[in-house]
């Protein structure tokens, strides 16, 4: 169950990947909006479940 704390990178690594893509449309003059919005909700995501996993491990018994 350790591997879950490091799964919330995932969203930042798409986040990038996201946003480059976003850069990279608008530097050739495409609509870059969707990769950006992309961009956002990955961030978002990642802040949720880091803060959900916290919630969960400070939730559990100590044994």
């Amino acid at each position: 169950m350790g591997y879950l704390k490091y799964m919330a990178y995932v969203y930042l690594i798409m986040a990038a990947v996201f946003a480059i893509d976003g850069v990279v449309r608008l530097n050739n003059g495409e609509d870059s909006l969707i990769s950006f919005l992309f961009a956002g909700v990955a961030v978002f995501m990642f802040f949720f479940r880091k803060s959900s996993h916290k919630k969960y491990h400070n939730r559990q018994p100590k044994n």
